[in-house]
């Protein structure tokens, strides 16, 4: 490796080596744990559509557009630009995949969403890189203006077509889906059995392998592809240095501006192939305001994912989870979930008393307590914590992940051209 790059590396790397990672058998192994936790507490509350197939397939549609938000926040807070107009780059992607979506065809409305998308990261690059402008001022006013430029765009365009108006599109035809014959059968009868951990884990298996959208495998293989760009290519490697030190990448003749460009672009784009993926394969038309506040989830994900990719999609699978179960089931599934938050929270007070916090483990005990508790006395929760179930678990799982975040540097500071030199 030539010095530059070696000098490079530094840039991008925390100092002290960062966290001790771990390895892959201890990771399946956690995951086999929590796996056999969740599987006990349906066996517990009877809450058997906690892991079926329609649970686990429903979860990863609604993960899909929220880990492509994240994903996009991930590339421009990589280089050190914050994104908060994530939310209106996929109110952009949403219009315009409808709109090239109906005319003609899906993967032609894909397209043109993720280039809607790009547009609106383009734009914040312009605004926070070249003039220098808050990114936090830049973000609202993009997400402002999408709202508004997608609602007058719908007045002279769906509102004249055939089965769309003001607020809606037309129908767009449907990308074609995948199910794996025999497998996605085999694993739907296992888990109608509903035993211990192996009906848990056929539902998983059965949920990935049943009716998924070819978009739903691009926007997963995203996800690696990321990583291998950022963490293993010298692109990746002088991107990451402008969100880490961007006059010490400049001193070593990286193009600071070229690449905060790109990775903004970039992130409007990966938002914009979320919005259409809500447009094109979630519902199948363009609704106004149907984004939801998915942009800022999204970014709640990357953040809670320490702004790495397996820990985002980690953050935008379990708001997916919690949204699905609200959705398949309501009350009884999100009761189920009041255990396994206590559960947890036991875990959690071992856990600090052997790091001698003794006040966290404390409240965390007495939370867990008041959870036990609610979830003896009551058989189902109230339709408000229903609705707002997903919103809380993001909130809560950011609050415990807190200690542990470390963002880019100079995420957010100031860049002059220049300075450098």
């Amino acid at each position: 490796m030539s010095t530059s790059k070696v000098s490079a590396a530094r840039v991008a790397t925390p100092k002290g080596g960062g966290r001790r990672r771990l390895s892959l058998p201890v990771v399946l192994l956690i995951i086999a744990g929590a796996l056999a936790l969740v599987s006990l507490v349906r066996l517990i509350s009877g809450a058997d559509d906690v892991t079926s197939v329609g649970q686990v397939h429903g979860a990863l549609e609604l993960a899909v557009p929220i880990g492509l938000a994240g994903l996009g926040g991930l590339w421009a807070e990589r280089a050190g630009v914050v994104n908060i107009g994530l939310e209106g780059m996929m109110v952009l992607g949403t219009w315009f995949g409808a709109w090239a979506g109906f005319q003609w065809g899906p993967w032609v409305g894909v397209l043109f969403g993720i280039l809607g998308g790009a547009l609106g990261g383009l734009l914040h690059a312009v605004i926070t890189v070249t003039f220098g402008v808050n990114h936090i001022v830049s973000g609202v006013a993009i997400n402002i203006l999408a709202v508004g430029l997608t609602r007058y765009l719908s007045n002279f365009t769906f509102a004249d077509a055939p089965g769309g108006s003001s607020k809606q599109s037309p129908r767009i035809d449907p990308i074609d889906k995948i199910t794996v014959p025999g497998l996605s059968d085999w694993m739907q009868d296992l888990q109608q059995r509903h035993w211990f951990f192996v009906s848990d884990l056929a539902g998983i298996v059965g949920g990935v392998f049943t009716g998924l959208s070819l978009l739903t495998v691009v926007a997963l293989l995203l996800i690696p592809v990321t990583w291998w760009v950022l963490w293993r290519t010298a692109f990746g490697l002088r991107l990451r240095s402008c969100g880490e030190s961007p006059v010490a990448a400049e001193t070593l003749g990286v193009n600071v501006y070229k690449y905060k460009y790109i990775a903004v672009t970039i992130s409007g784009g990966l938002a914009g192939l979320g919005g259409a993926f809500l447009a094109i394969v979630a519902t199948g038309i363009y609704q106004e305001g149907q984004t939801g506040g998915r942009g800022y989830i999204g970014l709640a994900a990357m953040i809670f994912g320490n702004w790495m990719p397996g820990g985002m999609a980690l953050g935008a699978g379990l708001f997916g989870f919690t949204d699905s179960l609200k959705l398949r089931g309501g009350a009884e599934n999100v009761h189920a979930m009041l255990l396994l938050l206590a559960i947890l929270l036991v875990i959690v007070v071992f856990w600090q008393l052997y790091r001698k916090k003794y006040l966290t483990a404390v409240i965390s005990a007495a939370v867990s307590a008041l959870l036990f508790t609610w979830y003896a006395l009551t058989d189902q929760v109230p339709s408000q914590f229903v609705d707002a179930a997903p919103y809380v678990t993001t909130l809560l799982v950011l609050a415990l992940s807190a200690q542990r975040l470390r963002m880019p540097k100079a995420d957010g500071v100031p860049y002059r051209k220049g300075e450098g030199k």
